[in-house]
C-alpha cells in the first residue's frame, strides 16, 4: 500500500457520519477533550486560542478568492464562510469523505464550492488566489515540499497564506504520541517543523511572517513579497 493510500485509509474512518473527528478538532465533546488533554495537553481556550490566531489572516468582510486546503469537514470554517457572502471560496480536500461531510455543512452557500484534489498538484492557475488557509493540513501531507511550492504558486503577490498545524519539539509527550501512535496509523507524516523552522520558512518562502504557539500547534500568517520559490 502506498504512502497516500495509506493516509487516505487512516481518515476515511474519521469523515463519515461519526462526530468523533469533529468532536476532537474542536475540543467540543467529552471524548474530543479527553483526546485533546492526553494529547496535546489543551483544553477548549487553549483549543480556540490556536484557531482563532489560525483564522486571524482572514480580514473582517472578506470580498476576495480564498483557497482552503484541506477543509476536512468543514467544521471550523463554514459557520465563518456564513460570515464572507462577497467572497469566492474553494474548499478542497484529497479525502472524499472529509469533502462529502463538508459539503453538508456548506450546503445554500452558493459562494463557496468544494473540489476533491491533492495539494501537491493544485488544479489551479498561478496566482488563483488572494488567501490560501490551511488548517491542521501539513502535518499530514505526504509530500511537504510539494504542498509548499504549490501555496506559492497560486498564492497571488501580496496574498495571505495562513493556518496552523502540529510543530515537534513543544510538548514531549504530544511528540511521544505522534511519533508512537499518529504516525503508524497513518494520521501524520514526518518531517515535522519546529517553531523555529516554521518561522524561517515562511519568512525564506513567502515573506514576513507571525508565527504563535499554543503546546504544539503553531498558528501563523505570512504575506506573499517573494517573486520565486527558492
Amino acid at each position: 500500500m502506498g504512502q497516500e493510500e495509506r493516509i487516505q485509509n487512516a481518515y476515511r474512518g474519521l469523515g463519515g457520519k461519526r462526530t468523533f473527528y469533529d468532536g476532537m478538532i474542536t475540543c467540543s465533546t467529552l471524548s474530543g477533550r479527553a483526546v485533546c488533554r492526553l494529547v496535546w495537553g489543551m483544553g477548549r481556550a487553549e483549543t480556540q486560542d490556536y484557531l482563532s490566531a489560525a483564522l486571524a489572516g482572514i480580514p473582517e468582510g472578506f470580498s476576495g478568492r480564498l483557497l482552503e486546503v484541506p477543509v476536512g469537514t468543514g467544521i471550523l470554517t463554514m459557520p465563518l464562510y456564513r460570515e464572507m457572502p462577497e467572497a469566492e471560496i474553494t474548499c478542497l480536500d484529497y479525502s472524499p469523505e472529509m469533502l462529502e461531510r463538508a459539503k453538508c455543512r456548506g450546503e445554500g452557500l452558493s459562494h463557496v464550492r468544494f473540489q476533491q484534489g491533492d495539494v501537491g498538484a493544485l488544479p489551479f492557475g498561478d496566482g488563483s488566489f488572494d488567501i490560501v488557509l490551511s488548517l491542521n493540513g501539513f502535518h499530514a501531507f505526504p509530500d511537504k515540499e510539494a504542498a509548499w511550492q504549490e501555496i506559492f504558486r497560486v498564492l497571488r503577490p501580496g496574498g495571505t497564506f495562513c493556518g496552523c498545524f502540529y510543530v515537534r519539539g513543544q510538548n514531549r509527550r504530544t511528540d511521544w504520541l505522534i511519533r508512537r501512535l499518529y504516525v503508524p496509523k497513518g494520521y501524520f507524516t514526518p518531517p515535522f517543523e519546529t517553531t523555529e523552522s516554521l518561522w524561517h520558512r515562511l519568512e525564506e518562502t513567502f515573506g514576513p511572517a507571525k508565527v504563535r504557539t499554543v503546546q504544539g500547534i503553531a498558528s501563523f500568517a505570512c504575506r506573499k513579497t517573494k517573486e520565486k520559490y527558492p
